[in-house]
């Protein structure tokens, strides 16, 4: 079984998709049509347009940004403590039930 993860578009609807181990979450959006990532570099981490916001629940279970990614979240629009770069996380099996939020713009 793979992880469930859910990915909440900035209205609050919900996409659920399961995603194999070692997807990044912006792959698993692109893959499975979910709107709200544009992810303008293809995942190379340059481009901050495939950020998202994790839940609260999840800080500490998955690795803290390195210092290229926390780098590129200052340039994202509307930054919190919960943004990540959906390129930089990837998915593995206790990240089932995650929720992933999305803002209302990439830019």
């Amino acid at each position: 079984m793979m992880p469930e993860i859910t990915f909440v578009d900035f209205a609050g609807n919900e996409t659920k998709v399961d995603v194999p181990n070692g997807t990044s979450l912006m792959q698993a959006a692109m893959e499975n049509m979910v709107e709200g990532i544009e992810a303008e570099c293809g995942g190379s981490g340059s481009c901050a347009t495939c950020h998202c916001y994790l839940t609260t629940d999840w800080q500490g279970k998955i690795a803290e940004p390195d210092s290229s990614e926390s780098d590129m979240l200052e340039m994202v629009s509307e930054p919190t403590d919960l943004s990540r770069l959906s390129c930089q996380v990837l998915v593995s099996d206790e990240h089932h039930g995650l929720q992933v939020h999305l803002p209302e713009s990439q830019y």
